[in-house]
This record gives structure tokens, C-alpha cells and sequence, in this order.
């Protein structure tokens, strides 16, 4: 069994797969890292299951020196994805450096399920597009805000407008605060969605592009968007898992460390 994280800046997606799939995924506060308590989950939801490697991919640079001392206490092989360490496919993008690994893991698991060319809408923190062209290269794509950071910035800089919770608004125009901010939100990002498609379609000048959604409010915002053709919860991991198999070589385990030595070392994805 193969044991994947995707460190994201709110939320690490954790997944148990075999060679061919994800089996499950669950969610843990990124902050845990730091203290410890999500490590503590992981080891339980582990329990006696034989792990045969782990491959992470991360865009808090804090949290991966954590990740990396905790995979040792599992005594297996580990790889971070990065884009010098990234399998099946091309990057074809200025600095390589400054891509986030979860976007190349979302290209790779595009490119294998859905073919070249290809876009990826991931639906975390910020929404990100990531195309990879009709030569099967990652070429770049758009930085978004997300749908929550949107929200709450309303709540926390106005007097008067709520936090809410994201949710289909079930009307176009709002009859009350909650509802016209919902309004605002869900068919506002579907409008944005839908332009920023339709503009890299025409740059792309693809007859046929799949469009894959991912992340938290993915399958709420497909519902009203016929340009997205799947969604797929699991993308990012699914790229992890194709890269960890394609690794011809198993990775060094690495010197042991303590998590705070090694801050300074490292590269910002």
C-alpha cells in the first residue's frame, strides 16, 4: 500500500492507494502539522497497514520538513513531488521552480486520464486552471481567489455582511444579505469559470478540451457548467500515486532531522 499527502495551505488531502487507485481519502488541518496532532490522526487511521512507500507533494514549505520526519517514523521510501522530480509529462513554463506541486500532480493525472490537451479547475484556497497542451506539456494557467476566501473577506473588512457557508443560493436574485452574497459567489464564479474556459479554449485552439474539476467546492460549482466534462475528488493523489509508480528508482530515505533544522534549506514550491 502506498501512503499519499497533498499539503495544502488550509487542509493536507491524506490517501491510502494501491498501484491502481486511491482506496480512501480524508482531510486534516495543515496547522496540525506544527503541533503534532495531525500526525497523531494519520498513525491511527494507519493502524497495522503495511505501507510499501509514500509520495507527498506540498505548498507550505513549513509543513514538508514535517511531513518528511514523520514518513521516517514508517522506515519506507519517500519522494517529494517537485518539478524535478515530476514523471509523465513535460513542463514548458519559465521557472519550473515556482509551479505549485499540487498543480503538476493535477497535470499529470489529467494528461492520464483524459489525454492531451487538457485543463484542470482545482477549487482550494485559490481556484487554479492548469492546462497541459496538445503535446502533453504543463504550460501554465490562472491563479484565482477562492470561493471561501472571497467570502470571508466581505465578512471580515464590511460592517454588516455575514461569514456564510457556501451552498447552491436556489435563486438569481437575492431576497435577503446571506442569499445575494451566495448569489454573488456561487453564479459569480461559475460566470468566471465559464469565460476563463471558454478564453483558454480559444488560445489553445483545441476542438476538444476536457475540463476536470477538483478540490472542495468542485462538484457544487460543476452542477451549473456544462464547459466541466468530470469531477474528480481524488485528482491530486491520483497524480501522486502515477508518479510514485513511475519512479523507476526508490528513493534515499534521507539523514534524520529535527522538523525546524531544515526551514531555511528548503525551495518555495
Amino acid at each position: 500500500m502506498l501512503l499519499l499527502f497533498d499539503i495544502g495551505n488550509t487542509h493536507t488531502h491524506v490517501g491510502f492507494a494501491n498501484r491502481t487507485r486511491v482506496l480512501r481519502q480524508f482531510n486534516l488541518p495543515t496547522a496540525g502539522w506544527f503541533g503534532g496532532s495531525t500526525q497523531k490522526v494519520i498513525r491511527s487511521a494507519a493502524g497495522k497497514k503495511n505501507f510499501k512507500g509514500a509520495c507527498f507533494c506540498s505548498v507550505v514549505p513549513k509543513a514538508s520538513p514535517c511531513c518528511e520526519d514523520f514518513l521516517r517514523e514508517f522506515q519506507i521510501p519517500f519522494l517529494e513531488l517537485t518539478h524535478a522530480t515530476i514523471k509523465h509529462i513535460g513542463i514548458d513554463y519559465p521557472q519550473p521552480k515556482s509551479i505549485g506541486a499540487d498543480r503538476l500532480a493535477n497535470a499529470v493525472a489529467v494528461k492520464a486520464f483524459h489525454g492531451a490537451p487538457a485543463l484542470v479547475v482545482d477549487f482550494g484556497t485559490a481556484v487554479t486552471f492548469d492546462v497541459v497542451n496538445k503535446e502533453g506539456n504543463y504550460v501554465g494557467g490562472i491563479i484565482a481567489p477562492g470561493l471561501s476566501a472571497m467570502t470571508d473577506y466581505l465578512h471580515e473588512k464590511t460592517a454588516l455582511l455575514p461569514k456564510i457557508k457556501i451552498r447552491e443560493p436556489g435563486a438569481v436574485i437575492g431576497k435577503n444579505t446571506e442569499q445575494a452574497m451566495l448569489i454573488g459567489a456561487v453564479h459569480g464564479y461559475r460566470g468566471l469559470i465559464r469565460g476563463l474556459i471558454h478564453e483558454l479554449k480559444s488560445e489553445l485552439r483545441a476542438r476538444r478540451l476536457p475540463v476536470v474539476a477538483t478540490g472542495g467546492y468542485a462538484e457544487l460549482i460543476a452542477k451549473g457548467l456544462a464547459e466541466i466534462t468530470a469531477v474528480e475528488p481524488n485528482l491530486t493523489l491520483e497524480g501522486l500515486r502515477l508518479v510514485w509508480n513511475a519512479t523507476k528508482e526508490q528513493p534515499k530515505r534521507g539523514n534524520s532531522g529535527a522538523c525546524l533544522s531544515r526551514l531555511t534549506t528548503r525551495e518555495t514550491p
